[in-house]
């Protein structure tokens, strides 16, 4: 199987953004892409000590964080829809994040993931 660099490091190697630039990314992504229970914690309907029984059961169960917080009855399945709803519609992916800090344009984002991932395609037909 061949292995491929991420996304980040592909335009690295090509010399279209600098490793600085990766990180600050993901520091971007990582302050929007907020879970579930933070933002529950942020609403008051969970708190520190809900969180990490939530996070040991779905540890052992794999189960996901709001099943468990249902049934645990921490939160309703209202709650949940409203926490999954806000978390898919604000989520950030790497490339919108790169364009936000202005490494890259959106439009070379577009260009080079299209590439990356032909090239990525081209070499498991091998």
């Amino acid at each position: 199987m061949n292995s491929r660099p991420r996304f980040g490091q592909y335009l690295v190697e090509k010399g279209l953004i600098t490793t600085d630039a990766v990180i600050s990314a993901r520091l971007v992504q990582i302050r929007n892409n907020r879970m579930m229970g933070e933002r529950a914690k942020d609403r008051g309907w969970l708190t520190d000590d809900n969180i990490l029984r939530i996070l040991a059961i779905q540890e052992e169960t794999h189960e996901k964080f709001g099943e468990i917080a249902i049934r645990e009855k921490y939160l309703t399945k209202e709650q949940t829809d409203q926490l999954l709803k806000e978390q898919n519609d604000s989520y950030m992916y790497f490339g919108e994040a790169l364009a936000k800090i202005e490494a890259i344009s959106y439009d070379e984002v577009i260009k080079q993931l299209k590439e990356y991932t032909d090239s990525f395609l081209r070499r498991q037909s091998e």
